[in-house]
């Protein structure tokens, strides 16, 4: 009798410490950005050779809370990470960074300067490159939850930022979202 309790205890106390892995939050920096070469180019064709969608620029400085709050609550959960692995090339720009890189075009510069030429003015900048360089998606400010952050990639991914209404304006990010909240009330 105290085998079987034994056993059942053990594989309870298994499926727990499992289970409850799957979702314990996982350090950004290990699990969700890349080791950034420094050559924008070169992280390009490493999104090429991995058959990435494209590259996932994150523009930050130390003193934003808003990054920090991204890192502990959106960029830190394990399903956003898998999935953002699989799908893209993900770096980190310090905007205020004296560091030496390469753009996407292969001129010299600084994570300042490059974070300047693309009109990085407030933090965080959420920005996705095609694998061409050119940034297609530009979202500044946190967004509220994983869910949306996975809206952004989705609207990246799907290629809604292509796409014109009846009016022929381009759909933005914030009717995309707007779209998204209705559906899933009605579901």
């Amino acid at each position: 009798m105290l085998s079987r309790h034994l056993i059942v205890f053990s594989l309870i106390s298994f499926l727990t410490i499992n289970l409850s892995s799957a979702s314990t939050p996982r350090d950004p920096y290990e699990y969700f950005f890349q080791q950034s070469l420094g050559d924008l180019t070169e992280e390009l064709e490493i999104a090429r050779e991995e058959g990435k969608k494209g590259v996932f620029l994150f523009f930050e400085m130390d003193e934003c809370p808003f990054c920090h709050r991204m890192k502990n609550t959106v960029l830190n959960q394990p399903q956003v990470q898998d999935d953002f692995n699989q799908n893209f090339h993900s770096i980190s720009i310090d905007i205020e960074g004296d560091i030496e890189i390469v753009d996407f075009s292969g001129e010299e510069t600084t994570q300042k300067q490059f974070s300047r030429k693309n009109r990085v003015r407030a933090t965080p900048v959420l920005a996705f490159y095609d694998l061409e360089g050119n940034q297609v998606v530009k979202y500044t400010g946190a967004t509220s939850s994983p869910e949306e952050f996975m809206w952004l990639a989705e609207y990246f991914l799907e290629g809604v930022y292509k796409l014109k209404d009846d009016n022929g304006r381009k759909i933005s990010f914030t009717r995309y979202k707007r779209a998204k909240l209705k559906q899933k009330q009605v579901n």
